[in-house]
């Protein structure tokens, strides 16, 4: 979700400013998630490199999405969408843990779609972790090497469960993937935008899905 410092600077505005301006977007692009119907939209909240940045401004973020948390469970609960989170989340403020496994727990039940927050994430450090994890099963007996394919591997990565994503929405014209999802992506649809993301409404969420509705997906076969 790139362009909310941008979208603040052009304005002459503080950056937390394009923070709050870019909760809006959030708001917007779930809503609209929901009601077309899509089983789970995932959003690249925090990275892990994202702790390089000024101490004020981290704490901004670790309060905003607080705010958001507490102000948007009821309608988490009312349209049955149930939060997930992927990342290092014990690398989180011991408060953003005990609320977002709160909001987890309470919407998690009979939910329609999922809203996964990558949340101190980062792609290799997800890839790091899940061969440490599968070295362990492997070193305790619960596993051969020779019984490792990727069915087995994705297992053992934050997104267990959760299917590989079919389209990759990269605001403010961003020409990368910047740690994302790296082993998920591999036949994800890449869609490119210029709009920063607090100007991301659901106008340009319909025009990325209907973007990736034109396509065609060949998963390395042949083209017609």
């Amino acid at each position: 979700m790139d362009g909310n410092g941008r979208w603040a600077k052009d304005r002459g505005l503080p950056r937390v400013m394009g923070h709050r301006a870019g909760i809006k977007s959030v708001r917007t692009v779930v809503e609209t998630a929901r009601e077309r119907g899509i089983d789970v939209l995932t959003l690249y909240a925090f990275s892990i490199d994202n702790w390089k940045r000024s101490r004020e401004e981290v704490d901004t973020l670790m309060r905003l999405l607080g705010e958001y948390l507490r102000r948007e469970l009821p309608t988490l609960l009312e349209h049955q969408v149930g939060l997930h989170v992927i990342g290092r989340l014990e690398g989180l403020p011991s408060a953003v843990q005990a609320h977002l496994r709160m909001v987890m727990a309470k919407t998690r039940p009979g939910a329609k779609m999922v809203l996964n927050l990558a949340l101190n994430y980062g792609g290799r450090a997800e890839i790091l972790d899940a061969v440490r994890r599968l070295a362990v099963d492997v070193r305790a007996g619960r596993l051969t090497p020779a019984h490792i394919d990727e069915t087995v591997f994705s297992r053992y990565l934050y997104t267990n469960g959760l299917p590989d994503p079919d389209l990759l929405i990269r605001t403010s014209g961003e020409l990368r993937v910047s740690n994302f999802l790296l082993w998920q992506i591999s036949y994800t649809e890449l869609y490119i935008t210029p709009t920063l993301w607090p100007d991301f409404g659901r106008r340009e969420f319909l025009a990325a899905i209907a973007e990736f509705q034109r396509r065609e997906r060949r998963f390395g076969a042949e083209g017609r």
